[in-house]
């Protein structure tokens, strides 16, 4: 057993100690989907979508359903052993694991380095092991926990350089590309090194591993097989149209392949699938006694066989079940590659979704003989018609003609509508930020296409803003009430420092009691002549005024009135009694107070998930979406029932296309909290505040300010990133958790090991490697259900949760 390695440390430990459970009877090599068998579960990369995501299927009954796992983040290849499912990530820097046997799919993270990248993946008997991309291409391995035989003869020669791996019972073996491309075998069982020798000194392009028998296909497109033979797994049906084959599978005592020519499947052994011959598929998995292929038709995943939960033991087709995986799997992984040997698979742009492509397996064989036609479903009806050229060109003259005509009319109708044509222009007084392109120099018109994606808001004047608030009735157009400068000052005491209780994005926070008795936060803006720090302090006040005045949710703060008298800008929120998580983590008060309600590893899940919710509300369900742009422990507020709420718009900035980037006018936000990406690129989207979240959700468990003092380096500031992500990666979390809430209980330790991997994730450097907030609420939720019944239970008392 050695210590766990440092991922920013250039060292790299090939066998590190995990906590999942042994690992036995895996098959095969890495896809873009791949099976654990045990507990029916598969696993695929999506296509088509802008993360090549993983999402997951769990067999048992008919109303199962696919999920997504976390990191949502890109990946080129996944593999499964009994109960455990691994992938690389597209740039090959890293290696995860997903344990099936828990419904949460808790994440661990076995390998990252930058420098060497992994490749080909086989999870084997107890080890799952990948080649990676250091001088001699050599295969590294991880070993879990109960597995301590001896590392060195169970791993190829050191010198080797090897290409595809794979893995069967107790052994796993590769293409050694430094040698003729002749296969290497090495494990524990035996039947390893007689595969090996069977094999000799032939050159193989591609391989696969069952239980105890491995197939490859040689330089001259001949199928090949090795090892045991107890049930005819080895013998090659000679009549089948198998001397190119595209996909090999192999389970315990049968073994499946693909035609290259017509991408039917073929199945002999101990389950003679005979009757899916007439189904094309694009690749092919297996378990112990069941496999599952993704077909060329729709891109979706069906299983058969007797070992599927579904099929009643049946091994024929009517077993045949299609995943409700929801999204087209990729039938191959997107690279970075020009795929010069064998060129583009069809349709690679768009699965890949522009970022990289999908390449045509290699080698490349011509074929003589035509393929035979598929006996597949039948093919959708075509309509026909005896229309002539001529014909057809006059339906589309007539098409085109009634939409233009149609179009000229709606613009005469506009013209005179708005004015324009008579030299007059209709003023929309909309108290709605106005999103506007910006050009190159800041002004409209320019052609430059880069700085043509930046947007920016366009505030409306104060005059504008009194013209649309008159004949409302004193009341908002979202009915935000108007209050006067005199009322807020008798509710605030004039406004003295006893009633300050924090500072704003543009102002001074007090707090009042209103006329009515309502206790109110009365946000003032600076006052004075309008200098341009002023101008910005009155842009945030009606942006803040416009986005709240329409956001309504249980998670972000509401929205009382405002007032807009001369040159003062005030708003009005309701009141938040227990003040912001920023002062209950780092107040000075707090340092020893380990009965604050807050010193609980439930509630600090809860004050993440509420704020959560609360972004997740602005990213998909306002519309436009909202990018708050200033998320950090601070604005997160306790109202007296203690549900955490999202403050502070003053920032905040809509999103005009969702998942599209986008430049403002400058980056702004907080030390320590604004996304990396932003910051150097000035490139925002909604993963700036999924960034500030990640570093909330670190604070939440270390304690630490987003920016502090370690006396362990000493006494130089250090961000909070830095501290806490490598002893989460490390597994070492328990290191730097906050020592005023205790250890976690056993049902506690979970979940708050699934908030700091969902935390590590946040905090990627990159915008495009971090979850999507949808994902971040559902892993909270899970955190947040493991500590119901925990001791130190916050749902009686003073005060209750309320779901959602």
């Amino acid at each position: 057993m050695t210590k766990p390695f440092s991922p920013f440390l250039f060292a790299v430990s090939f066998f590190t100690v995990i906590s999942f459970p042994p690992l036995t009877h895996a098959l095969g090599s890495g896809s873009t989907f791949a099976v654990a068998y045990a507990t029916a579960t598969v696993c695929a990369i999506v296509a088509a979508q802008p993360s090549q995501r993983i999402v997951c299927y769990r067999a048992g009954n008919a109303s199962s359903f696919a999920v997504s796992v976390l990191p949502n983040i890109s990946y080129s290849t996944v593999a499964g052993g009994r109960t455990i499912i691994c992938a690389v990530r597209s740039n090959g820097n890293s290696l995860l694991c997903w344990e099936t046997n828990d419904p949460t799919f808790p994440v661990k993270r076995l390998y990252y380095n930058d420098t060497i990248l992994l490749k080909s993946l086989a999870i084997g008997d107890g080890k799952i092991c990948a080649t990676s991309t250091n001088a001699t291409s050599s295969v590294s391995c991880w070993r879990p926990i109960g597995n301590n035989g001896n590392n060195k003869d169970e791993l190829p020669n050191a010198n080797y350089t090897m290409g595809k791996i794979t893995s069967g019972f107790g052994f796993s073996c590769g293409i050694v590309l430094s040698e003729n491309n002749r296969v290497s075998c090495w494990g524990s069982n035996s039947i390893g090194k007689t595969i090996e020798e069977q094999f000799g000194n032939m050159s193989i392009s591609n391989i696969e591993a069952g239980f105890s028998h491995v197939c490859g296909v040689n330089s001259v497109g001949d199928l090949l097989c090795k090892g045991d033979n107890s049930n005819g797994q080895l013998n090659v049906p000679l009549n089948k149209g198998l001397t190119f084959v595209s996909g090999l599978a192999l389970g315990d005592g049968f073994s499946c392949a693909i035609r290259r020519s017509n991408g039917t499947v073929v199945c002999w052994g101990s389950m003679n699938e005979s009757a899916i011959e007439g189904i094309e598929m694009e690749s092919v998995v297996t378990g112990l006694n069941f496999t599952c292929g993704l077909t060329t038709r729709d891109f979706s995943i069906v299983c058969w066989g007797p070992g599927w939960p579904l099929s009643n033991g049946s091994a024929s087709i009517s077993s045949l079940m299609e995943l409700p995986f929801g999204a087209e799997i990729l039938p191959g992984p997107c690279l970075q590659s020009s795929c010069n040997e064998c060129g583009l698979y069809p349709q690679s742009s768009r699965l890949c979704f522009g970022n990289g492509n999908i390449c045509k397996p290699s080698p490349c064989f011509n074929f003589t003989t035509p393929s035979p036609p598929l006996p597949a479903s039948p093919p959708l009806p075509v309509v026909t018609t005896q229309s002539s050229p001529l014909r057809r060109g006059l339906l589309a003259f007539v098409i085109v003609g009634s939409v233009g005509g149609f179009m000229g009319i709606c613009s005469i109708i506009y013209c005179l509508w708005t004015g324009v044509c008579c030299g007059r222009k209709k003023v929309h007084n909309s108290v709605q930020p106005r999103i506007t392109r910006v050009g190159s120099n800041g002004g409209p018109g320019s052609n430059n296409s880069s700085l043509s994606r930046s947007f920016t808001i366009r505030r409306h004047s104060s005059r504008a803003m009194k013209r649309q608030r008159s004949g409302t009735s004193s009341k908002h157009a979202d009915r935000a009430e108007e209050f006067t400068l005199s009322e807020l000052a008798a509710a605030t005491n004039d406004f003295s420092p006893e009633n300050k209780i924090g500072a704003g994005s543009f102002g001074i926070v007090y707090k009042g009691k209103l006329w009515d008795g309502r206790e109110v936060a009365i946000k003032r803006g600076e006052t004075g002549q309008k200098t341009k720090k002023f101008q910005e302090k009155e842009t945030a006040f009606e942006s803040e005024l416009a986005f709240l005045s329409r956001l309504h949710h249980k998670h972000l703060v509401r929205l009382v009135g405002y007032c807009d008298e001369k040159d003062e800008r005030l708003l009005v929120y309701e009141y938040m009694k227990n003040g912001a998580v920023h002062d209950h983590l780092h107040d000075k008060n707090n340092v020893v107070k380990t009965s604050s309600l807050i010193n609980s590893w439930k509630m600090r899940i809860k004050i993440a998930l509420d704020a959560a919710r609360g972004i997740e509300y602005l990213h998909n369900y306002a519309v436009p979406p909202i990018i708050h742009r200033d998320i950090k422990s601070s604005n997160i507020l306790l109202d007296m029932n203690w549900t955490a709420r999202v403050s502070d718009f003053g920032l905040s900035l809509m999103d005009p296309e969702s998942d599209h980037n986008y430049k403002p006018t400058k980056a702004v936000g907080t030390v320590g909290y604004i996304d990396p990406e932003y910051y150097g690129l000035n490139v925002l989207t909604t993963k700036s505040d999924v960034y500030g979240l990640g570093v909330v959700m670190l604070e939440l468990l270390t304690g630490k300010r987003a920016i502090f003092k370690n006396d362990d380096n000493g006494g130089t500031p250090i961000s909070l990133v830095d501290y806490a992500v490598p002893a989460i990666m490390a597994g070492e979390l328990v290191k730097v958790l906050d020592q005023r809430v205790g250890p976690p209980e056993l049902n506690e330790t979970e979940a708050v090991e699934l908030m700091a991997y969902t935390a590590m994730h946040c905090v990627n450097s990159e915008g495009k490697e971090r979850p999507i907030i949808g994902d971040i609420v559902s892993n909270l939720e899970r955190a947040f259900n493991v500590c119901d019944g925990s001791h130190g239970s916050i749902s009686s008392g003073a005060f209750s949760f309320v779901s959602d």
